[in-house]
């Protein structure tokens, strides 16, 4: 049995106790070789996220897939997400595909809906269209990724008659992923399209989340789609040190601060050690911990999910460049070959 091991990141900024903010001048040259030492140690994935805040440094992942093209060999380069409703689909089919062309085959799409809202008032879109300038920009891209000739009308955006969009990704289609965050109408819709379903388990108890991986794989094959194509994953967070209870003591500042920041704009109650505890524990979301630790959280969501892709989000609440590179090092040399061996067996 495979399971790709990856990571995901948003590019959040360190952010002081007295309210200073890393540059993103400093912190995009970071990232570039975070992305190099995951394909040095032998990852398989690495996705990064759009945000139009201030405390992430990356609001168009393919600019940054572009330069992590030009560090990296083998590891599969893609966005977590890209936020597909306020997107033009025709420049973001173009731009994936330029990707792919520069890392000779090693680039994917996935496309959500997007955990914040900047990007519609941004972009000049009414949140009141918030499904269905999903459903027609999805409908549009997966067209424009089976056929580079293309007439199509919608409500959204100006008709295409009888338009070619170039460049074309290597194999002419790029792999398309659909990222949920746990509604049933969006794995159904994952699901019937046969597209490959990454679900964000942030928080709570995983266990709850089966129904929905369940009713995925239903209607998938329900849908007629050939399971060895099946794939799906989740995105939980994540940090990797050579001390279980060490590396939970340091890192738990930064992430109970990006919690509170992140929850003071939704009404969230303050984040409480508690929490993260449970989180840590064999019932909970965060792959937090030493080696042993989190292969064995991994292993448990494979087993659970029947997964094809894990990716561990790397930087929430913004750890050191030194700690993330240690992380990167720690997941690579010795959590990936433990999942890895335990899987072959």
């Amino acid at each position: 049995m495979n399971m790709e091991l990856g990571i995901s990141m948003f590019g959040d900024l360190q952010i002081a106790a007295n309210g200073h903010i890393q540059s993103p001048a400093q912190r995009l040259p970071e990232l570039l070789e975070e992305v190099k030492l995951m394909d040095e140690v032998g990852l398989d994935y690495f996705g990064i996220g759009e945000h139009h805040r201030g405390d992430y440094a990356v609001s168009s992942p393919e600019i940054i897939l572009a330069a992590a093209a030009a560090v990296t060999k083998n590891i599969k380069l893609g966005s977590a997400v890209s936020v597909l409703s306020s997107a033009d689909p025709v420049k973001l089919y173009q731009n994936f595909a330029t990707v792919d062309l520069l890392s000779q085959g090693r680039a994917e799409l996935m496309a959500g809906r997007g955990s914040f809202i900047e990007s519609f008032p941004l972009f000049g879109y009414d949140l009141a269209d918030y499904a269905a300038l999903f459903e027609e920009k999805l409908d549009l891209l997966l067209k424009i990724n089976e056929q580079a000739r293309i007439s199509w009308t919608g409500k959204f955006r100006a008709p295409l008659v009888d338009q070619e969009v170039l460049p074309r990704a290597v194999n002419d289609k790029l792999p398309i992923w659909i990222a949920v965050g746990g509604t049933p109408e969006s794995v159904l819709r994952a699901a019937r399209l046969g597209l490959p379903l990454m679900m964000a388990i942030i928080g709570g108890a995983p266990q709850h989340f089966q129904p929905l991986f369940d009713l995925y794989k239903e209607q998938y094959q329900a849908s007629g789609h050939a399971m060895e194509d099946f794939q799906v994953g989740i995105h939980a967070h994540s940090f990797f040190g050579e001390n279980g209870k060490q590396t939970a003591d340091n890192y738990f500042p930064l992430y109970a601060a990006q919690m509170d920041r992140i929850g003071k704009s939704r009404g969230w109650p303050t984040y409480q050690r508690s929490q993260f505890d449970f989180g840590r524990s064999t019932h909970g979301a965060l792959v937090i911990g030493d080696a042993n630790e989190t292969a064995e959280k991994i292993l448990q969501f494979q087993e659970s999910f029947g997964l094809t892709r894990f990716a561990a989000h790397l930087d929430v609440g913004g750890p050191s460049h030194a700690d993330i590179m240690k992380a990167i090092e720690i997941y690579g040399t010795q959590v990936a070959p433990q999942v890895r061996a335990a899987l072959a067996k």
